[in-house]
């Protein structure tokens, strides 16, 4: 062997043994010092455990949602008022675009969680002043994630109350369905839309119609001029009959009697009665043009008919095709509303939010062994230190700076006081 390499192998050997003494020295300093670091350890233990019992228990209960039907969500127009209205906001880095991605963006968006703080009050449950400190809060207790696999949407939510838990994720959903109606702009509920407002409309023509026409008839006592002519002509010649018939009698009873006898003046009477029923059927009003009826007259004669008869058909005829046009726009309404449920994605839930019965957090139990494991770890490395402290060589560069920073800190805590 030649002299470097004796050399080499001693200076390999000089730098183990030190090496090996410090570690041996530094176990012992460890093991002497044992009862103190139980100690330690215990007092961390019960720090660990204290806070534990400090921080107040926290559920969740979890909603699962069946994925969105990819047809009914296919349309354009009612994507892009999503995006138009600001409703579907990013959220994990999913697609706006995908189905699942719209609604999990739904309800992500700022009109859902505005609504749901405002309907739990949770400015107030989140000590917070603003909209915005709530939407932070309430984003950071809700977990909306979705399968890959399956497509099926988890709405989780985690609060300090478990019925308040349940609440939220079913408010979650409701949300979610009422967004989805409403930002809704298929064509079936364009045409919905369009057809309520005409169906409102006839409905205010339909029934001011209906008031005049009503309003013609009762001024005037005329139900049908058609049909009330018809019946007025047959009543008419009826009477004309009986004119001629009372007539006869009479000149027969005049050959008979005298014009004192009774028999005579029934007769006379009766004709006077037939003519006069026979003048009021033949006779127009005070008002030609209106056709307005005398003050004895208890239904209009054969004359007005024919002019009430314009006035009438006219509101007759406004009246009838108002009611068709109502009609077929009512049965036009129904069959949009049914096309537009067929087109609107409905919200399927396939797990109700339930109250939780156990607390999903703190982990006291987790926390109370961490807390034991760092003050055990702290407290060996301050074994460590001082032991390294104590065998380090006053002129050791390191030492010496500890040393006058050790001198300094005692300094200033002398001069404090003063």
């Amino acid at each position: 062997m030649s002299t470097a390499e004796e050399h080499n192998l001693g200076a390999a050997e000089g730098e183990t043994a030190p090496m090996e003494i410090l570690l041996a020295d530094l176990l012992k300093a460890i093991w002497q010092r044992r009862r103190w670091l139980v100690m330690v350890t215990g007092i961390g233990l019960l720090l660990a455990v204290g806070y534990a019992l400090s921080i107040p228990n926290e559920y969740t209960s979890t909603a699962q949602l069946m994925p969105p039907d990819a047809q009914a969500l296919s349309n354009t127009s009612m994507l892009s008022a999503l995006a138009g209205s600001g409703a579907v906001a990013s959220l994990g880095g999913l697609n706006a675009r995908t189905p699942t991605g719209t609604f999990i963006g739904i309800l992500g968006s700022q009109s859902a969680q505005d609504d749901i703080i405002d309907r739990f009050n949770l400015k107030q449950v989140y000590h917070c002043k603003l909209y915005i400190d709530a939407r932070k809060v309430l984003t950071r207790n809700t977990i909306i994630d979705e399968d890959k696999k399956s497509g099926i949407i988890s709405i989780s939510v985690t609060d300090r109350d478990s019925k308040r838990t349940r609440d939220i994720a079913e408010a979650y959903v409701e949300e979610l369905d009422k967004l989805v109606n409403s930002l809704s702009t298929s064509s079936a509920r364009r045409e919905r839309e369009f057809l309520g407002q005409r169906i409102k409309s006839i409905k205010t023509d339909l029934d001011a119609s209906s008031v005049a026409l009503s309003q013609f008839s009762s001024h005037n006592a005329t139900l049908n001029p058609q049909s009330q002519g018809q019946a007025l002509f047959d009543s008419a010649t009826r009477l004309q009959g009986e004119l001629i018939t009372a007539q006869s009698e009479l000149s027969g009873l005049k050959a008979t009697y005298s014009d004192d006898n009774m028999r005579v003046r029934e007769a006379r009477a009766r004709i006077d009665e037939l003519q006069n029923q026979l003048r009021k059927m033949g006779s127009v009003g005070e008002n030609k043009d209106g056709a307005d009826l005398k003050s004895d007259q208890g239904y209009p004669s054969i004359r007005e008919l024919p002019i009430l008869g314009v006035t009438y058909s006219d509101l007759s005829r406004k009246l009838s095709l108002q009611e068709g046009i109502y009609e077929t726009l009512t049965r036009q309404y129904e069959l949009a509303k049914v096309e537009e449920a067929k087109e609107i994605p409905t919200v399927r839930v396939l797990d109700e939010p339930q109250v939780p019965e156990r607390k999903s957090s703190p982990h006291r139990s987790i926390i109370a062994v961490i807390g034991a494991l760092v003050s055990t770890f702290l407290g060996i490395v301050w074994i460590i230190v001082c032991r390294l402290w104590e065998i380090t060589d006053d002129s050791h560069p390191a030492k010496a700076a500890g040393r006058k920073v050790l001198r300094s800190i005692r300094g200033r805590d002398a001069i404090a006081p003063s």
